[in-house]
């Protein structure tokens, strides 16, 4: 009985905590508390930085973890979408707050191509749940912000995307 609970318990917070739902409609959300020089992160090296390594650029973060199916299913979507958008000035980033080893495991076994990053100060993000992506333009101004998956390179988002890429220059 003890065991039934504390496996619902887990379950419960697993579905609250990862976002499944697809998303049709564009949401762009600026948010001010979610500012582009406090995120701080490790690559998996160990070496420290911060996303102002990337102005000049639009930035693609998707947050994510390896427990968190939406995510791991985004994944091939947000690939594809990095594929389309190779020629723009955009980079694709992906955050997990789980350990550097875990991190690396799951990019070795996926052969993913993104950058991916330790995030160090996720509790001060206010992510609402994952995945939850990020898109800062070029200025380093969050111009995009969603909770849950959705399918990266259909068209109508990489449209979105590439109107904030466009809006940029």
């Amino acid at each position: 009985m003890i065991i039934l609970r504390k496996v619902s318990i887990v379950l419960v917070f697993s579905l609250l905590s990862c976002n499944g739902g697809d998303k049709g409609e564009s949401v762009i959300v600026v948010e001010e508390d979610r500012p582009f020089d406090k995120i701080r992160f490790k690559d998996l090296n160990g070496q420290p930085g911060k996303l102002e390594k990337y102005k000049g650029k639009t930035i693609f973060l998707n947050f994510w973890a390896t427990w968190c199916n939406p995510c791991i299913a985004e994944m091939p979507t947000i690939e594809k979408a990095k594929t389309i958008l190779s020629k723009e000035n955009i980079v694709f980033l992906m955050a997990s707050d789980e350990n550097a080893e875990e991190t690396e495991a799951f990019r070795k076994a996926h052969n993913f191509s993104f950058d991916f990053l330790q995030v160090q100060n996720s509790e001060e993000l206010n992510i609402p749940g994952l995945p939850t992506t990020f898109i800062f333009n070029n200025e380093g101004k969050l111009v995009f912000s969603e909770s849950g998956f959705r399918k990266w390179h259909e068209k109508n988002n990489i449209d979105m995307i590439l109107k904030i890429i466009n809006k940029d220059e």
